[in-house]
């Protein structure tokens, strides 16, 4: 017998699972917010920036945008891809060097691990490839580490950079870098681009591609269940996909071949849609009815 999933899916006629919480990139849809980001991203690497800063709403794409970045530069660039450091200055280099690939041991002073570091930066330099580290969930980096990094990219030849960063993170972190004590760091930024919520136009699209992309119809949302998916998700992508997964449960378990606006709702009323609820103002939430939903699907509809 096949799983929930499997039924799921094979009751749509779709190949996968279209709103999957895990980031993507096959199932990347290009809003003109993500193709300006990219571009100046690609742009950045291009141009040597020392520092370029991404930043956008939680749940709005930012790792998967990254993610088909790190897929589809050429070889010519060396990712490290950083996303566990917690604060502390001192923890940097050793995730920096992990990242990389070269060792980072619990006895290494900072003078080893600098000098390591350095060395495998003007290796690549040698070879004709320059080094990109991304920190992913930036801000969750202390001041002091921030400034660690920034320092590390003063590294040069002369002429040219050894080392780009880009810091990705939520929009807070834009507000703490331009304050006055990360004012050099903020010097050093060439480039900047943000990923905000999307409006209910592009919700819309966004919900069409997903299910386009794994050999569904249009219409298995229907206009008014799009348009309560982007009243309380907010139009952030990574919410989105959690009430569309959600609602496609539901209607599966009733039997309908589409999903509308009241199987969105019911889906909200019962509090499923966990994540959604801190959207709402206080008094909306106390107002939230529990209407139980699942039915045999050999039950007739009322």
């Amino acid at each position: 017998m096949g799983s929930i999933l499997d039924i799921y899916t094979g009751y749509f006629g779709l190949s996968a699972r279209p709103f999957a919480i895990a980031p993507d990139p096959d199932m990347l849809y290009w809003s003109n917010a993500h193709r300006r980001a990219y571009s100046l991203m690609e742009y950045a690497i291009v141009t040597r920036a020392p520092i370029t800063l991404v930043t956008g709403e939680v749940g709005s794409g930012k790792t998967l945008l990254v993610q088909h970045l790190l897929r589809n530069v050429g070889d010519d660039v060396v990712f490290g891809l950083v996303s566990q450091v917690r604060g502390k200055a001192e923890d940097v280099l050793p995730w920096v060097l992990l990242a990389l690939g070269e060792p980072a041991e619990p006895e290494d002073t900072m003078v080893d691990l600098f000098s390591r570091f350095e060395e495998r930066l003007i290796r690549e330099y040698a070879a004709g490839r320059r080094v990109v580290l991304v920190f992913d969930e930036a801000q969750n980096l202390s001041d002091t580490a921030l400034e660690q990094i920034r320092t590390l990219t003063n590294m040069n030849t002369g002429t040219d950079e050894l080392l780009q960063v880009f810091l990705v993170g939520h929009s807070s972190l834009k507000e703490r870098i331009v304050g006055t004590i990360l004012q050099p760091l903020a010097q050093r930024i060439g480039a900047a681009c943000h990923l905000p919520a999307m409006d209910a136009e592009t919700t819309g699209e966004y919900v069409r591609h997903r299910l386009r992309s794994v050999g569904g119809n249009d219409d298995i949302f229907t206009d008014d269940a799009v348009d309560l998916v982007h009243e309380h998700s907010g139009g952030l992508a990574r919410l989105v996909n959690q009430l569309c997964d959600f609602s496609m449960v539901y209607a599966f378990s009733k039997g309908n071949p589409q999903v509308d606006d009241l199987t969105v709702m019911q889906v909200i009323n019962d509090g499923v849609f966990f994540a959604g609820q801190a959207l709402l103002p206080p008094a909306a939430r106390e107002e939230v009815m529990h209407i139980p939903v699942f039915r045999s699907r050999a039950t007739p509809q009322d």
